[in-house]
């Protein structure tokens, strides 16, 4: 058996305390019905192949983006880059966003070819944090880190929609997996 690199259990520690506040916490998005029986999230194992130093390439105008959200609503977002990758031979591209320009940090939200399968239907979220996710001048772009958003363990929640500019054609095998108690929101894929 090997031993677990830094990443990993760095990983693994965020996922227990995610656990454990999603189980203890009052505020919780799981169901103050179901915390009692709250055993935890399912993930898929820890992969290394989804972890990449990118550079964010910079949108030259950074474009104001209006976001659906689960209750008929709208969020908007700044256009602020997007990523350049590879998934299995081929190339992939998501576009990140900022609330605003003095925000620091990155929202990357993503579908695939396991959401509405594995994953949650609607899609799973990246955030990425200017002082913490860089490596050597890259953003460290992690989807062992993949989670799904709030709406997905309950319907009390509104949350922001994947824009069809960040639907893959891959399956990202990483991260948080379908939660499969909640009454969330659901997604037709």
């Amino acid at each position: 058996m090997s031993t677990p690199t830094d990443w990993e259990a760095t990983l693994e520690q965020h996922r227990d305390d995610k656990n454990e506040y999603f189980r203890d916490s009052s505020r919780s998005p799981i169901p103050e019905t179901e915390q009692p029986d709250f055993v935890g999230l399912d993930y898929y194992p820890p992969d290394d192949d989804y972890r990449f130093e990118l550079d964010l390439h910079d949108h030259d105008e950074k474009e104001a983006v209006v976001v659906a959200t689960t209750a008929d609503g709208e969020r908007e977002y700044l256009r602020w880059g997007e990523f350049r990758f590879e998934i299995d031979g081929e190339e992939q591209t998501l576009q990140a966003y900022r609330r605003d320009e003095d925000d620091p940090g990155l929202w990357v939200p993503f579908r695939d070819d396991t959401s509405g399968e594995e994953t949650y239907g609607a899609g799973r979220y990246l955030d990425l944090h200017a002082d913490e996710d860089r490596a050597n001048d890259r953003w460290v772009v992690d989807f062992n880190l993949a989670y799904n958003p709030f709406c997905a363990y309950s319907a009390r929640y509104e949350c922001p929609m994947v824009p069809v500019e960040n639907w893959l054609d891959v399956a990202i095998e990483a991260g948080e997996k379908t939660y499969e108690s909640g009454e969330g929101y659901s997604a037709e894929a």
